[in-house]
C-alpha cells in the first residue's frame, strides 16, 4: 500500500500531463492505440507491462522524443504536438531519467548538473554551482561531486542522472526503467532517491519492473499490454484484485 499522503495533490487536483487518443506507429509497427491518461499535479503514476507494451513510448512522446502519429499530448496548457509549439522550452519543466545515465564523461558529477543551468537557463557560474551542490546533496552525493562519472558506479551515475534533472526545478519527472541497468545491489539507492521525490510531493510518472516501489510509492498504477492501457488502478486494486485477466497472468509470473 502506498506510503503517501495524496491529500496534498488531491486538493488542489490539477492535470500536467493529458493524453487524448495518442497513437504512435513506427512504419506498421503500431506501439500506442488509442491512449488516454490524465496525470494530476503532484501524483505518481507508474506504468508496469511486459516489453513491447509501449510504456517508454508514452513516455517519449510526453516530451516528444517520439512524434505522435496521431492525438493530442498536453503539458500544462499547451499542446506539446502541435505546430508551433516551443519543445525546448516545454523540456526545461520536464525532467528525464533515462535506463542509461547519459553522462558526459568529461565532466564531474557537479559539472554535468551545472551544465543545463548555465546553457539552457543562463545562470551565472556561482549560482549554477550553488544549485548543483544542493541537487547532489539532495540525491547523497555531495561528497562526489568532483568525481567523474568513470569513478562513480552505476547507481550513483544515475543519481548525478536525477540531479541533473531536479536542478531545471522541472514541473514533472518522467522515470523510463531508471533501475534496469543497474547490479540489483545498486538499485536501493536509486528506489530511494525517488521515493523521497515521490514524498515530496514531485509530479511523477515511472515506468518500471520494481514492483515493491510501485507498491508503495505510485498513487495510482496502469498496467499496458500491446500499446492499450489494460487496467488502472490504487495499488492494491491492481496488485491485490487485478480485474483484467492479461494483468493477473502478468503479475503472477512475478509472484
Amino acid at each position: 500500500m502506498s506510503t503517501r499522503n495524496t491529500t496534498s495533490y488531491a486538493e488542489f487536483a490539477q492535470p500536467v500531463v493529458r493524453i487524448k487518443g495518442l497513437k504512435k506507429a513506427f512504419g506498421d509497427n503500431v506501439v500506442l492505440r488509442d491512449v488516454n491518461l490524465e496525470v494530476d499535479r503532484g501524483e505518481v503514476v507508474c506504468i508496469l507491462g511486459p516489453s513491447g507494451s509501449g510504456k517508454s513510448t508514452i513516455l517519449r512522446c510526453i516530451n516528444l522524443l517520439e512524434t505522435p502519429t496521431s492525438g493530442e499530448v498536453w503539458f500544462e496548457d499547451t499542446q506539446v504536438n502541435a505546430k508551433g509549439t516551443d519543445i525546448n522550452k516545454m523540456r526545461e519543466h520536464i525532467g528525464m531519467v533515462f535506463q542509461q545515465f547519459n553522462l558526459f564523461p568529461h565532466l564531474t558529477a557537479r559539472g554535468n548538473v551545472e551544465l543545463a543551468l548555465r546553457q539552457v537557463q543562463k545562470k551565472s557560474k556561482d549560482e549554477a554551482k550553488d544549485i548543483a551542490c544542493e541537487m547532489l546533496e539532495r540525491v547523497g552525493l555531495a561528497d562526489r561531486s568532483e568525481y567523474y562519472p568513470s569513478q562513480l558506479s552505476g547507481g550513483q551515475q544515475q543519481r548525478v542522472a536525477i540531479a541533473r534533472a531536479l536542478a531545471l526545478a522541472p514541473h514533472v519527472m518522467l522515470f523510463d526503467e531508471a533501475t534496469s541497468a543497474l547490479d540489483p545491489e545498486l538499485v536501493r539507492d536509486v528506489l530511494d532517491v525517488m521515493r523521497n521525490l515521490a514524498e515530496g510531493g514531485m509530479t511523477m510518472i515511472v515506468v518500471t519492473h520494481e514492483m515493491s516501489f510501485a507498491r508503495e510509492a505510485a498513487d495510482r498504477v496502469i498496467f499496458m499490454d500491446e500499446g492499450v492501457i489494460v487496467e488502472e488502478g490504487t495499488p492494491t486494486q491492481i496488485f491485490d484484485n487485478p480485474q483484467h485477466e492479461r494483468t493477473k497472468d502478468f503479475l503472477g509470473h512475478l509472484a
